[in-house]
């Protein structure tokens, strides 16, 4: 398979947008930019999605817990998009219900009444098609009853989705890339200064090589690291930082711990100290716990899970599971840094989860992109697009609502257009139409090929009919064909890319396995 992927030399001398960050939002605007026919670059200084965007909780949700700090508009935008995303990749997205328990006896508890009043505004504040609505459930009958501990017989039940963010991440770069962007990850702006009419910019790849571009406008989605680029990267035209806003970086942390129930619902945890915890099933085998709000001081980069809050997630979650949760169970754990708007709230879970989008134009364009969260993606890339798409000359309007994401198109599997609603319908019947044509495939290897990719299993597969053509087997149901795919197509250049970002085979994987993977990239790399 051939690796087409560019590089900072291979560049043009000049493009109308350069966007710096390649996590979820830096990848959606040059997904958007690209597809109204704009020249966009992108780079990242690590992976994609090595940050932030690949350790959330991994939900596509409105954000219930939100209405209680008034936040109804954003609850509403993000209540929009959910069916929106359901739609645009329905191998990659699914719906997930979720309990919350409830016990009239427990002081701390939100009383129902509230709950119930959340619930009813959460299902409609904006149209649903896809989700059913909320209700509540008997929990000495619902299967999801007999996990928790007996004193929890009542409680409600909701919707919202599921995604893999990582991966949500590579598709929106893809996108981009066929719209004729150009992705360069392990590739950092190390300069911007702005000229009359561009922005001259310096990049330097992770092996040392420099070059230089000119970009008409300049967008900053660095996440964490947007306060920083201002301040220490772009320059104005006497070579001064240019004026920033402030940052408020909160640390979320989420541990992975063997399952611990066999449904295929989630839990929302509300906890004495009025936070919440959810308890997600995740890859089959294992349930993910999460999260904290702990206030962050320092490189974002440095952020890791410490023992006190791994203490207070198995706490949490141990108040309702009838087996308790030990830090000894923790199989993984992860923590991503959120760039929220500075406020005044003295909690950390009260501040904004909203975003800012801030456009300079003293000088040619400088976009710089303030906060946001997960489900917000789209909205933000269509907004920042039509920010600065005007100036720029673009030759198409917003496209991207009624757009499908690479691998979301599985018409030719199906016999039915995209978009549909009944995404998880046309995801199930795709499975069942691919064990058609390929009934070699293994069964946990097709499934889980089948999320992760969708209709772009066939350049996976390219003219592979029988397992022997899928290559060297490395691990279980890890064959090279795979790796060769992520490795030219997906950007992938070492086994943590792989096993922990285009997938989550790390999980899974003895160590053995795991550095086989790794000795694959580094023979790759040369």
């Amino acid at each position: 398979m051939n690796d087409s992927r560019p590089t900072a030399a291979s560049l043009p001398p000049d493009c109308d947008v350069l966007v710096v960050g390649g996590g979820i939002n830096g990848a959606g605007i040059a997904r958007d930019l690209a597809g109204r026919g704009l020249s966009v670059v992108l780079v990242e200084r690590d992976d994609l999605a090595a940050h932030t965007s690949s350790a959330s909780t991994k939900l596509i949700h409105g954000g219930l817990r939100y209405l209680e700090h008034g936040e109804f508009a954003l609850v509403r935008k993000a209540l929009q998009e959910r069916e929106v995303l359901l739609r645009s990749a329905p191998h990659l997205m699914r719906p997930l219900r979720f309990i919350l328990p409830h016990d009239p006896g427990a002081g701390w508890l939100r009383p129902a009444w509230a709950i119930r009043l959340g619930l009813f505004l959460y299902d409609h504040l904006a149209r649903r098609e896809l989700l059913p609505g909320s209700e509540g459930v008997d929990l000495r009958r619902h299967p999801a009853g007999a996990p928790l501990q007996p004193h929890f017989t009542r409680g409600f039940a909701y919707s919202d989705g599921w995604v893999d963010d990582a991966r949500l991440v590579v598709l929106n770069a893809l996108g981009a890339q066929a719209a004729g962007a150009q992705i360069l990850p392990h590739t950092e702006c190390v300069e911007a200064r702005c000229a009359v009419d561009h922005w001259q910019i310096r990049l330097r790849s992770t092996d040392g090589a420099a070059t230089s571009l000119r970009a008409r406008a300049l967008v900053n989605a660095a996440g964490p690291w947007a306060e920083n680029f201002l301040r220490n990267v772009a320059r104005d035209a006497r070579g001064d930082p240019l004026a920033s806003r402030s940052l408020r970086l909160v640390k979320g942390s989420h541990i992975v711990v063997p399952r611990c129930f066999a449904h295929a619902d989630a839990y929302l945890f509300q906890n004495p100290d009025r936070r919440i915890v959810f308890a997600i099933p995740y890859e089959g085998e294992f349930t993910l716990i999460g999260t904290t709000d702990v206030e962050l001081h320092g490189d974002p980069g440095a952020a890791r899970v410490d023992d006190d809050e791994t203490a207070y997630l198995c706490a949490q979650a141990s108040r309702y599971f009838r087996v308790p949760v030990t830090p000894a169970d923790v199989r993984w754990r992860f923590c991503g840094v959120r760039p929220l708007l500075a406020d005044d709230a003295q909690d950390p879970a009260a501040v904004t989860r909203d975003y800012r989008l801030e456009l300079d134009r003293d000088g040619p364009p400088l976009l710089t992109v303030w906060g946001g969260k997960l489900t917000t993606f789209r909205r933000l890339a269509e907004e920042a697009a039509d920010l600065l798409a005007p100036a720029l000359g673009a030759a198409r309007g917003p496209w991207t609502a009624e757009a499908v994401l690479p691998g979301g198109d599985l018409s030719d599997w199906t016999g039915r257009p995209p978009r549909s609603r009944q995404p998880q319908r046309d995801f199930d019947d795709f499975v069942r139409a691919l064990a058609v044509r390929h009934p070699w495939l293994p069964d946990e290897v097709r499934v889980r090929w089948a999320h992760a990719y969708g209709s772009r299993i066939s350049l996976l597969l390219g003219s592979a009919s029988s397992v022997a053509d899928l290559g060297e087997r490395l691990a279980p149901g890890v064959f090279t064909a795979e790796l060769d795919y992520l490795h030219a197509q997906e950007w992938a250049r070492d086994g943590d890319d792989m096993l922990w970002r285009r997938s989550k085979l790390g999980l899974h994987l003895d160590g053995p396995g795991r550095a086989r993977v790794a000795a694959w990239f580094r023979r790759r790399r040369g």
